[in-house]
């Protein structure tokens, strides 16, 4: 078994704390979907949210969803100018048999501009 890292985007409407809370965890759960992940095989999760989005902490999505054992942080991304707003990003780490190059990354919504290479 080997701790794989998956990456992940999604892009708000709005920053409202309902629609991030929506957001992240359809965000969360694709990552999950998509891996054949539960949260016991988790290691940890780090969440970025731009400068633009103060509603609510993405981490708080992920705990409703039964992640209250699994270390989670969140933090700010970046202030690149003309860089895409409303974006909630994470990086889950997560022990699987899954091999690197076949971990599937997902970008959601208007983030799927980021890495139109895989992008879904």
């Amino acid at each position: 078994m080997a701790v794989r890292a998956i990456r992940g985007a999604t892009q708000l409407d709005i920053d409202e704390r309902d629609h991030m809370a929506q957001r992240t965890k359809e965000l969360v759960g694709a990552v999950l979907d998509a891996n054949g992940l539960s949260t016991d095989d988790l290691i940890s999760v780090i969440f970025t949210a731009t400068p633009d989005l103060v509603a609510d902490f993405p981490a708080a999505a992920a705990r409703d969803m039964g992640m209250g054992s699994v270390p989670l942080m969140c933090a700010v991304e970046i202030a690149v100018p003309h860089a895409l707003p409303r974006v909630v990003r994470l990086m889950m780490h997560a022990n699987t048999d899954t091999a690197r190059d076949q971990i599937r990354h997902i970008y959601l919504h208007g983030a799927t501009v980021l890495r139109k290479d895989i992008a879904q």
